[in-house]
């Protein structure tokens, strides 16, 4: 089930993933705490497509990130700061009458009762994108383009676009779309959350998890998700600590991924020792497409999809330095028993250790 690389009639494309949407600059909490009680914070960059962009560049992808921000410092930061992962900054655009978006967060968990997050970015730069102001040539010169539906929910115009790229289009470039329901986001309080159904059935590569599903379209299990999403070519189920599962046909039209027909494929997680959660699923979607790119059967694509979460949950931000290809092709290459043992702690990444020697229970 090697198959081919997404992307194989756009040989001649410069770039292998274009990221689209918003990135915000974040602020992390200096302690534990309410963010009443916080004393100070230290300034990082977050944003889900950005994130992908730059794992994937941090992996070696030629990746780009196309997106809104405002003509001030912090769109200076953000700009400058991806742009030094070595993602291609080349199309964003800037907003002389918007700001840049901006977040403080807690540090606990945002599964957690305690998790507070305050976003600052309602009128932001990047909520004023729409199809009439975003450079379609520069998306679309891509092996992959990446969405979000975090993008769909910041304006009707956000909704427009995500409605455009999502829709048929010849000669466009595989469409990977990522669920991430953020019901806080929503105008009416999430219900509107029943769009993102529509926007990832236009997609050809979907990521969606379990409980996400459950909570934005009241849909429960796998094979409940993928008998609702029938057009993707791949439709990703991340079930927590679970795993993950991957439903791969052909879809409506010739476009695919490599994968063969009706194939289901499930993966167990890895057992980490967590430092923070938050961007791990950006890092799933990052090394899941890093492995697509690069042709690798799909039990290792969703393999270095949790090597890759597995460096974020490990770090207190949104962004950390993979481990090295080589590394992690020899974790994705272990026999599941080995696979089943592992445990991974703060550092695994730069250790670039034999997997024998990778911390076990």
């Amino acid at each position: 089930m090697s198959g081919p690389a997404p992307g194989t009639a756009r040989a001649a494309a410069t770039t292998d993933v274009v990221c689209l949407g918003e990135s915000m600059v974040t602020f992390l909490p200096s302690q534990p705490g309410r963010l009443a009680d916080v004393p100070s914070f230290e300034r990082g960059i977050g944003g889900a497509e950005s994130n992908v962009a730059c794992a994937l560049a941090a992996a070696g992808h030629r990746a780009a990130w196309v997106g809104r921000v405002g003509a001030d410092g912090f769109g200076d930061h953000l700009v400058e700061t991806i742009a030094g992962y070595g993602v291609d900054t080349s199309a964003v655009r800037r907003d002389p009458g918007r700001p840049t978006g901006i977040y403080f967060r807690t540090a606990a968990d945002r599964g957690a009762g305690a998790h507070e997050v305050a976003y600052y970015r309602a009128g932001s730069a990047a909520s004023a994108m729409s199809p009439d102001n975003v450079p379609y040539d520069a998306l679309f010169a891509g092996r992959v383009l990446h969405l979000s539906g975090i993008t769909a929910a910041l304006s009707a115009d956000c909704l427009a676009l995500l409605r455009d790229l999502t829709a048929p289009r010849a000669g466009r470039p595989l469409v990977s779309f990522d669920v991430n329901h953020r019901p806080r986001l929503w105008r009416n309080g999430g219900a509107d959350a029943s769009v993102l159904l529509d926007l990832a059935r236009g997609a050809d590569l979907v990521f969606v998890g379990e409980d996400e599903a459950e909570e934005a379209w009241g849909i429960a299990g796998a094979e409940a998700i993928r008998a609702a999403l029938p057009e993707p070519s791949v439709v990703v189920v991340k079930r927590g600590s679970a795993g993950a599962t991957v439903f791969s046909g052909p879809g409506p039209g010739p476009r695919s991924v490599g994968f063969g027909l009706d194939a289901v494929t499930v993966v167990p997680a890895l057992r980490v020792d967590v430092v923070a959660a938050v961007g791990a699923g950006d890092a799933f979607a990052a090394g899941f497409l890093s492995a697509t790119l690069r042709g690798l059967p799909v039990r290792d694509r969703v393999r270095h999809g949790h090597l890759m979460a597995a460096a974020v949950l490990t770090v207190p931000g949104d962004l950390t330095d993979p481990p090295s290809r080589a590394h992690a092709d020899r974790l994705a290459a272990l026999d599941a028993s080995t696979w089943g043992r592992l445990r991974l702690g703060p550092g695994w990444t730069a250790a670039d250790r034999a997997p024998e020697e990778v911390r076990t229970p």
